[in-house]
């Protein structure tokens, strides 16, 4: 990048000097979050990073994939079913104990999945526990999962959902869970432990020395710090200046990332992908005609390059390639588009998350004025965002959102459920899709693509479809 490289130069020098002072200790790897993380609380989050965190690094839950997304066993190292499929038995590990010294039994289990169930909690995957009837503690160290049909398999929910301590947060109303201490100061059984949190500046985590061998040991590093950076170029310029070891960056300055010896550039598949989001409970968008319009305006060919420089595909439907490798072609026809909007003017507030220029915000707007709608951008931080968004109230028109998949795909429904738009019952999984074209309650954008700058004294590193930490604990540092 010949002619961009001299002003990145000079961009990250002042951003070098902005930056916080370094200060990293012997066995730390520093990875950045451009949020904070919300918090601990399985029950309660909807941060991305935040959950990788809680199920790889503070907490465990009962199984997860391995790296060809077949499920394994975790916490729970045996199971098996009833005859006719429609009860789990599961065997919890008896060497696992929360960080208080406590252990860790299936009645933490069973606790977890039946708050969970509780409406009041306000679990975010609630509708994947559809045909969860209840969770029942046997004995310390077998939990029953009964269910209301019988099951082809394993639920997608039980390798995210991280199990809590019932002896810490059972006698907190579910209503109240999302307030409660233990969020910003938890105390898990996972391969690390907190340490402290800094709000809007670092959660900082160290190696559980007693996690069991059987389920990995002692991770290799001494200390996980996910550092609070909002800011692209500060960011890259504590990646540059060895501050940071890992750092999600824009791909527009992945070929300079490159260039710089002691780094790398990870570029891995996500089950991530960008969407222009519905809310068709309200007008304007409770017109299917309107949502259609929209859809056939926008240019996804045009934001993958100019926004990601490639670094993702174009989206016809929730599904990435690695999960419908036969899906069609995105249909771009602003023709058709102004047509369906007739001659009804149509404006509408555009929420999305940040501080900056929002350049792909920017670009839809630009994209939908050639046919006559006007977007009206609204930048918001994650908090607020996620309130508006996935609170109670819905206070939203349409939102660019960052929808994190699940190999099950049980996120369609919770997908559609955010929209208001409902499906029949029943509907699982790719049955899903056909409500998504009927009734257009997003206009997907892209399937992203992780793009992450790293030191590369950090070594056993894999980024893939399950996220950036699967394999923290295997993580060393030269």
């Amino acid at each position: 990048m010949p002619f961009v490289r001299p002003a990145l130069l000079g961009l990250l020098a002042l951003a070098v000097a902005c930056s916080p002072p370094g200060g990293r200790r012997p066995g730390t790897v520093v990875l950045a979050s451009g949020a904070d993380l919300q918090s601990m609380n399985s029950l309660v989050t909807t941060h991305p990073l935040a959950k990788q965190v809680q199920r790889y690094a503070l907490l465990t839950t009962l199984v997860r994939y391995d790296s060809a997304l077949a499920i394994e066993p975790y916490l729970a190292r045996y199971w098996s079913w009833s005859d006719d499929r429609r009860e789990l038995f599961m065997t919890i590990h008896g060497g696992v104990r929360w960080h208080d010294g406590r252990p860790t039994t299936a009645a933490d289990v069973a606790w977890t999945l039946t708050t969970a169930l509780d409406p009041a909690a306000g679990y975010p995957r609630l509708v994947d526990l559809v045909d969860l009837e209840r969770a029942t503690a046997m004995d310390e160290h077998t939990v029953s999962l009964r269910f209301r049909r019988p099951m082809d398999g394993i639920p997608d929910v039980l390798t995210d959902l991280a199990i809590l301590p019932r002896h810490l947060l059972g006698e907190i109303p579910p209503s109240e869970l999302r307030s409660a201490a233990w969020n910003a100061r938890p105390v898990g059984n996972g391969p690390f432990r907190f340490v402290r949190h800094e709000p809007n500046r670092r959660w900082v985590f160290r190696a559980n020395e007693a996690f069991p061998p059987s389920l990995g040991g002692r991770p290799r590093i001494d200390r996980l710090v996910v550092a609070v950076v909002d800011e692209p170029m500060t960011k890259l310029a504590a990646l540059v200046s060895g501050e940071l070891d890992f750092a999600g960056i824009q791909p527009a300055h992945a070929d300079f990332v490159a260039e710089e010896r002691e780094l790398a550039v990870l570029e891995y598949p996500l089950l991530f992908t960008y969407g222009l989001v519905f809310n068709t409970r309200r007008p304007p968008f409770d017109r299917l005609d309107l949502r259609r319009a929209i859809d056939l305006a926008i240019d996804r060919t045009a934001l993958v390059h100019g926004y990601l420089f490639g670094f993702g595909r174009p989206a016809s439907g929730p599904l990435p390639p690695e999960l419908d490798s036969l899906a069609p072609e995105p249909f771009y026809a602003p023709g058709r588009g102004r047509v369906l909007l007739g001659e009804q003017p149509l404006d509408f507030e555009l929420l999305t998350v940040g501080s900056g220029e929002a350049p792909l915000e920017q670009m839809l707007q630009s994209q939908l004025a050639l046919i006559g709608i006007r977007v009206r951008i609204r930048q918001l931080e994650l908090a607020t965002f996620l309130d508006r968004v996935y609170g109670p109230a819905r206070d939203f028109d349409a939102a660019v959102l960052g929808i994190s998949g699940d190999p099950a795909l049980g996120y369609l429904r919770s997908l559609l459920d955010l929209t208001g738009v409902e499906a029949p019952a029943g509907l699982t999984g790719k049955a899903l899709l056909a409500t998504f074209a009927d009734s257009m309650p997003v206009a997907f954008l892209y399937h992203a693509r992780g793009v992450q700058g790293m030191n590369r004294r950090v070594r056993e590193v894999r980024m893939d479809l399950r996220g950036e930490l699967p394999t923290v604990a295997r993580w060393t540092i030269e």
